[in-house]
């Protein structure tokens, strides 16, 4: 078979390095990649059961026809099977199916798939090979690049894990088409993240295709998705483990979304729907700090609205939230730490911000 046309990003990391291959119509040739990269005689695909008899059965179909053993494993979908009950089942289920060092983890689904099978596969044996075959726009554009996996706790999200990076990632834009449009709205959050936090000049084309990239217009998702990869992996390079502070910027919004999912349960909201809230929250709580000007967080209201994500936050209570936001990774001695813009493309980790000022915000942003 004839590969589609496809555009690789290369993420640079040495022996750790691996390239993310983004075209339209290459699921049936997983497969022949994973053979290609990996070349393990047995595969454990990792799916969930929304994609089980689709795209995951297509990816099992051709790492078949790569003369690979094949044994699928799913879970139910959402974020309840991001936890280490489901992992303990995972790691049972490998053992059963004599899974060793010479076994690849092939994760087909969106970001709760790849972040729980990837921890699974960082995990047993002491390690196996990753590869991430993202179905999710979010997955697409974010989760599925950079290496971290794992799992969430009550009140906590994302607390237990490691830095696992993939052998490859390989993007299929054709498959988002086949998403519940609320699905697709809310991995758009994170393509206006990449904009509003490191990239001007996307934020800028974002607003100019909006109504192209709302319907999902197949001639301009493919070049959004790889420009996106591209942004990612090159902080990635910078910073794959976080030591330096600078890929603390990828989480531009996510301290509040953390908080708002956890304190209203895992699932109530989409993660991408509570990064757009968080966005807006976190632009806010600059513009208080004299950081940034209120025409930044306006841009950001009116692109999110335009492509169907919500902008307030729900009913829940201001000091729950900030209890929860005390779990977050980037707070320091029960300090609050915020990735926050200065201006259109800019973000700074700040350290230290008022309880009562970030309480503030949230009551602010309240049916905005």
């Amino acid at each position: 078979m004839n590969a589609p046309a496809a555009n690789v990003v290369r993420v640079a990391l040495g022996e750790r390095g691996y390239d993310i291959e983004i075209g339209a119509g290459t699921l049936p040739l997983a497969g022949e990649r994973v053979a290609k990269t990996v070349g393990a005689p047995h595969a454990a695909v990792v799916t969930d059961t929304n994609v089980e008899a689709t795209h995951a059965a297509i990816v099992a179909e051709s790492l078949r026809r790569a003369k690979t053993r094949v044994d699928v494993l799913s879970v139910e979908p959402g974020e309840k099977s991001k936890s280490v009950e489901r992992a303990d089942a995972l790691w049972r289920e490998l053992l059963k199916h004599g899974a060793d060092r010479n076994t690849v983890v092939v994760a087909v689904g969106g970001g709760v798939v790849g972040d729980l099978a990837g921890f699974v596969a960082a995990t047993y044996a002491r390690g196996l090979a990753l590869v991430q075959v993202p179905t999710t726009l979010v997955a697409q554009v974010d989760s599925s690049v950079g290496g971290k996996v794992g799992v969430n706790l009550p009140g906590a999200k994302n607390m237990v894990g490691a830095i696992w990076q993939p052998a490859a990632v390989l993007i299929d834009t054709d498959v988002l088409a086949t998403l519940p449009m609320r699905e697709y709205r809310a991995g758009l959050a994170e393509v206006v993240k990449y904009g509003a936090a490191l990239d001007a000049e996307l934020f800028a084309d974002l607003e100019k295709s909006a109504k192209e990239i709302a319907e999902r217009d197949p001639a301009t998702l493919p070049a959004i998705v790889a420009r996106c990869c591209r942004l990612k992996a090159d902080v990635v390079q910078q910073d794959e483990r976080e030591l330096t502070g600078r890929r603390a910027v990828l989480n531009y919004g996510h301290t509040f979304a953390h908080a708002i999912e956890a304190v209203g349960g895992y699932g109530a909201l989409l993660h991408g729907e509570a990064v757009a809230i968080g966005m807006i929250c976190a632009s806010r709580l600059a513009e208080r700090l004299g950081r940034c000007d209120a025409q930044v967080t306006r841009r950001q209201v009116d692109l999110l609205a335009k492509l169907g994500l919500p902008v307030a936050v729900p009913k829940m209570d201001s000091q729950e939230l900030v209890e929860a936001m005390r779990h977050d990774k980037k707070a320091r001695q029960g300090k609050l730490n915020f990735v926050l813009p200065t201006e259109m493309g800019h973000v700074e980790l700040v350290a230290d911000v008022s309880e009562q000022l970030v309480r503030e915000v949230l009551e602010a942003s309240r049916g905005a």
